[in-house]
């Protein structure tokens, strides 16, 4: 169960960073990819700053900021 509350909350994740990064979805299998690896980005960069997230809302947070930074990186990469 724990399983696809993680693929649910990266889809979610990847689904609204897309949104933020103006429309760099990729579809619901790349959405889900993308928030899956912005989970663990976020992840880092939150313990780098010393901030901690609990619970759906927080880890949804968490994957979405991640996912965010993943889109920024990927647009600067196919930019160069």
């Amino acid at each position: 169960m724990n399983f696809i509350l993680f693929l649910i909350i990266g889809a979610i994740a990847g689904w609204l960073a897309g949104k933020i990064m103006k429309g760099r979805g990729f579809g619901i299998l790349g959405n889900m990819v993308v928030g899956i690896v912005g989970a663990f980005i976020g992840g880092f960069l939150f313990r780098a700053v010393g901030l901690a997230s609990y619970g759906l809302i927080g880890s949804l947070i968490t994957a979405t900021v991640g996912a965010v930074v993943l889109l920024f990186l990927i647009g600067l990469i196919k930019k160069a």
